[in-house]
């Protein structure tokens, strides 16, 4: 995604955003687009990064509408993805419009997650789901508590799938602190 999108985007996000009605911390966030030009790769489809790049502006959209952003932002703290995957099914194709449904599904002793859906006339064409991580500003991981507070998110009424649990530990890479070699076995 070229530039001067991302940069529209984000001005579109912190003037437009805010002003659209709020959402509960667990509702979906429906965010509706169109495959542009810069979207598309050599085979005239949506890009693998053009789906990543329209999933970071979608959970932007989600944390600013349900408040989290501003909560975030006053106690110091910035969301940072740990790990993602997607599912691709169907593909996007020039000029076709689509939406991204975003929802947090809860928190873990080490991180936040969400599912975000790319969706056509109801349809799923691709799904995803992410990990995050969250950081302070002046250094130093957010404790799982301290954010089960600010966001308003209850791990024990919200809990997430016992999968995903699975998945980000098989996913997980050492801590910044720990080596982590790039050995090919």
């Amino acid at each position: 995604m070229g530039f001067i999108r991302r940069f529209s985007r984000l001005v579109w996000l912190s003037t437009r955003a805010p002003k659209l009605p709020p959402l509960d911390i667990y509702d979906v966030c429906r965010s509706p687009r169109r495959v542009l030009l810069g979207d598309l790769d050599e085979l005239r489809h949506m890009n693998n990064g053009a789906y990543l790049s329209n999933l970071d502006h979608a959970r932007q959209e989600l944390v600013v509408r349900t408040g989290l952003w501003k909560r975030m932002r006053d106690a110091g703290m910035y969301p940072v993805v740990g790990a993602q995957t997607i599912a691709y099914r169907k593909s996007l194709t020039l000029g076709q419009r689509y939406v991204i449904e975003s929802r947090f599904l809860g928190l873990d002793d080490r991180a936040a997650y969400l599912e975000q859906r790319f969706v056509v006339d109801g349809e799923v064409y691709a799904r995803a789901w992410v990990q995050g991580r969250f950081l302070f500003d002046a250094g130093g991981t957010v404790p799982m508590d301290e954010l089960a507070r600010v966001s308003g998110m209850d791990p024990v009424s919200h809990p997430i799938p016992g999968w995903l649990h699975e998945w980000a530990a098989q996913v997980r890479l050492p801590g910044t602190r720990q080596p982590a070699p790039s050995n090919w076995e």
